[in-house]
């Protein structure tokens, strides 16, 4: 009995000294502005530059929603997690163009790393000249279960 009156003195003149300051400022709402081009959570432009990672060369693009999806021997619809042709072959110096019909976010990524879209939403487009012959198997980096190739001919 004792320990316990002191210990409950204690706590009210705690709570009392806490609770009664003057001074203290009032609490204000935080604000959030985010400049044109940045993506919210990260510093720099929407689409970092990853050290050891090279930048796409000036032969890729990406478009978003109002641009059509293209048509022809040298589109890939990337539709129900899978791109579609899985394999696609054109002559050197063709574009191909990648575009998103799911409603998930994509990528297309060279595993050796000759091109790499940044996150492609619902709609959006990235096209890629391919000016070396060869066979370039990709992935999509968020899901990288979808693969695809694109077998370039001389």
């Amino acid at each position: 009995m004792k320990v316990i009156i002191p210990l409950a003195a204690v706590g009210v003149l705690l709570t009392a000294a806490c609770s009664n300051h003057a001074s203290t400022p009032t609490a204000t709402s935080p604000s959030v502005s985010f400049q044109s081009g940045m993506t919210p959570g990260m510093s720099g432009p929407a689409t970092p530059a990853m050290s050891g990672m090279p930048s796409p060369p000036a032969s890729a693009s990406t478009t978003t929603a109002d641009a059509p999806a293209p048509q022809g021997a040298t589109a890939v619809a990337i539709s129900d997690f899978k791109f579609n042709p899985a394999t696609l072959t054109v002559p050197v110096g063709a574009t191909v163009t990648w575009t998103n019909q799911d409603q998930e976010p994509h990528t297309i990524a060279a595993k050796d790393g000759s091109f790499h879209s940044p996150g492609m939403d619902t709609n959006a487009t990235y096209s890629f000249t391919f000016t070396t012959a060869g066979s370039y198997d990709y992935i999509c980096s968020i899901h990288p279960f979808m693969t695809g190739t694109v077998v370039v001919t001389k």
